[in-house]
């Protein structure tokens, strides 16, 4: 297992380089973990749509959703969420605050062309047709679950959410093994589907999704437009997500471990081992 240390000298190394990739593969590598977290999204509404009870649904497809996490940290992919990380090489001096601006720009159209293409796939492929034409509804409930949201609470939950997606990425970086990469990220991405926070990729496809269903299925929400979507939901969803994964996560394990620090040798080590017998009490 990697010790916080190592973790957070290596995401040094791991935000330079998503830094520098081309424009076109951090577009191209969002398109997929966009794809990934719809796929996760449109997975974790039809598990938990026949169930009446809905501690139980909610539980269910919390328990679906960490799929997209494991795609997007085993195949390979670029995620705007964990990508808030990125702030650690800024900090740290290694990196620009103008490259990891561009990154996130250009990863999160990406996520938002992905997510939006399953979107499109899931509802004109009529995926929504299932139980007898209930997950329709059930699409279009969760977006205009989102959509009804305070602009403040949807910032909060956003700030919540990410908090817990970048541990989990974190974690999964201390495992050595994928076994143990998937296991470490599940838990904290189960938690926040199951408190119902906010993340800014997952409600790319659901407010995409959920707006193409109820036009497809004439189904009517009232609230959940186009207009609601970006600006009640995606815009303060997306700051949370930001203060929550790069103000909190990124900003704190900085100054835990790498503020006047040194990234290697025995001064290094030993202030691992400390944390380390810190953690243990």
């Amino acid at each position: 297992m990697h010790s916080p240390l190592e973790i957070a000298k290596s995401y040094i190394e791991i935000g330079i380089h998503k830094s520098n990739l081309p424009i076109f593969k951090m577009i191209l590598l969002g398109f997929f973990a966009g794809m990934f977290i719809g796929f996760a999204g449109i997975g974790s509404t039809v598990a938990a749509s026949s169930i009446s009870v809905a501690s139980v649904a909610k539980l269910v497809g919390a328990m679906v959703f960490p799929a997209g996490m494991a795609m997007v940290l085993v195949a390979g992919s670029e995620l705007f969420t964990g990508n808030n990380l990125i702030i650690l090489s800024v900090l740290a001096g290694k990196n620009s605050v103008w490259k990891m601006l561009k990154n996130w720009l250009f990863v999160y159209i990406g996520n938002f062309i992905g997510t939006s293409f399953v979107a499109v796939l899931v509802v004109y492929g009529h995926t929504p047709n299932l139980f007898q034409g209930d997950l329709a509804g059930a699409i279009v409930n969760a977006a205009k679950a989102r959509t009804d949201l305070a602009v403040s609470d949807s910032f909060v939950r956003g700030i919540l959410c990410n908090i817990l997606v970048c541990i989990a990425i974190w974690m999964s970086f201390a495992a050595k093994r994928v076994s143990g990469k998937l296991m470490t990220s599940f838990w904290p991405v189960m938690i926040f589907v199951l408190c119902g926070f906010e993340h800014c990729i997952a409600d790319m496809y659901f407010g995409v999704a959920g707006l193409l269903t109820a036009s497809e299925y004439g189904i009517t929400a009232d609230g959940l437009t186009w207009f609601n979507f970006l600006v009640n939901n995606l815009i303060p969803v997306t700051l949370g997500n930001i203060v929550g994964g790069a103000g909190i996560v990124g900003c704190g394990y900085y100054m835990a471990f790498l503020h006047k620090s040194p990234l290697s040798g025995e001064t290094a080590e030993k202030e691992a081992k400390d944390i380390d017998i810190a953690e243990e009490y």
